[in-house]
């Protein structure tokens, strides 16, 4: 991946332009993370990066300031982030400044981004270029931001959960202007579309230190302008659609997989995951979800599932065509009160799952629908 990215810039250079690697993709190198977050920093403007790479795929090309001077080039299978040098001026919104210009100084586009550790850069050689320290902080384990953190966060609110999400992912801490400016300004953060927000939830709430990032939106008591509630329902945080269905908002958009995986958990939460009506209509993933938010160990409902007797209709053992040819009927809706009646006794130990028992039980119980 380096080796392509080198070879990526060095193209740009042998064009006549300044560029780096920065970001993500330098800031993980620096701590031997693997990293596929490769953003591109250089003086040339998107037309003259789309001229530079005309005979590779060129990903929402840019005419001219209005997308904030970015535009993705598609080489060698890998997606490059490309912004050229700029400069912002006033954010009007809380998120987007409103308006940019080029500027040909590396150092001037690096002051205007967030954290110090996303500052970093990678030249064509491998040369590391750190004007703003930030591998001191990598070393240190801080994250700073670096204009002043209120007027940081004043200006992009979004800069808010980056913040959390970085402290939680890389396991860092914040630099004390961080908490303080934090709850200066997170009312900003009602202004940032949920889309947005919700990018940087499901990374914050699919880390490994999940848990640590939960406590610190409620600590810095983020719950309002994030419109969180619930969160003290959440006492798993292993698994990513466990931890929405527990907040169960309304605000955010799912898709429609996810959303039937929330309802369905919401649903159980008020069930006993241990019953094996509850467990067989439901599965196994949905019962565990909800089990482990109330407390019940996730090895006693997986032992309840393994031993359920039938875990779909499939399991059961009579055919509808056996049932068809027993009853004397054509195949019609019967069928189905006849199967919900076996799944029923079947799941409660009343009736054995063996096919000539379940034949005899049909025979004797429903003669009155036979032709």
């Amino acid at each position: 991946m380096k080796k392509i990215a080198l070879e990526f810039i060095n193209l740009i250079e042998n064009s006549g332009y300044k560029a780096y690697i920065v970001g993500g993709f330098v800031r993980d190198f620096l701590m031997k993370k693997e990293s596929y977050d490769i953003d591109i920093t250089t003086n040339a403007t998107p037309k003259e990066i789309q001229k530079i790479f005309s005979s590779v795929t060129v990903k929402r090309p840019i005419n001219d300031e209005d997308n904030y001077g970015s535009v993705r080039v598609v080489y060698k299978n890998i997606i490059f982030e490309v912004t050229t040098f700029r400069k912002e001026l006033e954010y009007l919104d809380n998120r987007h400044p409103s308006r940019i210009f080029y500027v040909d100084d590396l150092e001037t586009d690096l002051k205007r981004r967030d954290f110090t550790i996303n500052a970093i850069c990678m030249d064509k050689n491998s040369n590391i270029i750190d004007p703003l320290q930030g591998k001191l902080d990598i070393q240190n384990k801080i994250i700073r931001t670096i204009a002043p953190s209120e007027a940081s966060f004043k200006d992009d609110a979004l800069r808010i959960l980056r913040a959390i999400r970085f402290m939680v992912t890389l396991n860092f801490k914040f630099h004390p202007d961080i908490i303080i400016a934090i709850k200066k300004t997170k009312q900003y953060l009602k202004n940032i579309s949920y889309e947005r927000k919700k990018i940087e939830l499901d990374k914050i709430f699919a880390s490994p230190y999940a848990k640590r990032g939960i406590e610190i939106i409620k600590e810095l008591e983020l719950e309002e302008a994030l419109d969180l509630k619930n969160l003290d329902r959440i006492q798993d945080y292993t698994d990513l659609i466990g931890i929405w269905a527990m907040i169960n908002s309304d605000s955010y958009r799912f898709t429609r997989h996810e959303k039937e995986l929330i309802k369905k958990v919401n649903i159980v939460y008020e069930m006993d995951n241990l019953d094996p009506k509850v467990l067989y209509k439901y599965g196994l993933y949905v019962n565990i979800l909800a089990g482990i938010n109330k407390g019940i160990n996730k090895k006693r409902i997986i032992k309840a599932y393994s031993n359920l007797p039938i875990k779909s209709k499939s399991d059961i053992k009579v055919t509808a065509k056996e049932i068809c040819h027993l009853l004397n009927k054509q195949p019609s809706y019967f069928l189905q009160d006849i199967y919900r009646q076996l799944e029923d006794l079947i799941l409660t130990g009343k009736l054995e799952n063996e096919n000539d028992i379940l034949l005899t039980y049909i025979q004797k119980n429903f003669k009155e629908i036979s032709g």
